[in-house]
């Protein structure tokens, strides 16, 4: 039996990069997480908590450079699948060179390249609820600190 994803809903900016936290604390290398939801629904937001918890000061969108790279006690990898055209694009950027180098990566758009997100990659699907209300539905990870 497949287990439930776990729901976590959030109401601010705030309360999602802290959600990003939670998470980053209990990642281990190499970790892949793959963000699904609409323009505007958090994954940076929640990519900055995971980079903090990490170690990493700021980081910015990446979806002009596609990939950007990060080096605190561990090192992140920062993606934007947004611009691309499927897997093959993804490939031709090198940006899949991340996926298992010993670091954590962080796909935003994942749904845009799904052939190139590893099975055992955690999922979280961000689904905008009204306002800065957010429901996030995340597989493929215990999360006992939320």
């Amino acid at each position: 039996m497949e287990p439930c994803p776990i729901k976590h809903e959030t109401s601010s900016p705030e309360e999602t990069e802290a959600l990003g936290y939670s998470i980053g604390l209990v990642l281990k290398p190499p970790a892949v997480i793959a963000l699904k939801g609409a323009l505007g629904a958090g994954k940076t937001c929640l990519a900055k908590g995971i980079a903090r918890a990490i170690g990493i000061g700021e980081i910015t969108s990446a979806t002009y450079t596609i990939a950007s790279e990060y080096h605190g006690k561990i090192p992140l990898y920062h993606i934007d699948a947004y611009r691309l055209n499927g897997d093959d694009d993804f490939e031709n950027t090198g940006a899949g060179e991340y996926i298992g180098s010993g670091g954590i990566t962080i796909i935003e758009w994942c749904d845009r390249i799904p052939r190139s997100i590893p099975p055992d990659a955690v999922r979280i699907n961000i689904e905008i609820s009204g306002g800065q209300n957010r429901i996030f539905r995340i597989e493929g990870m215990e999360l006992r600190t939320i």
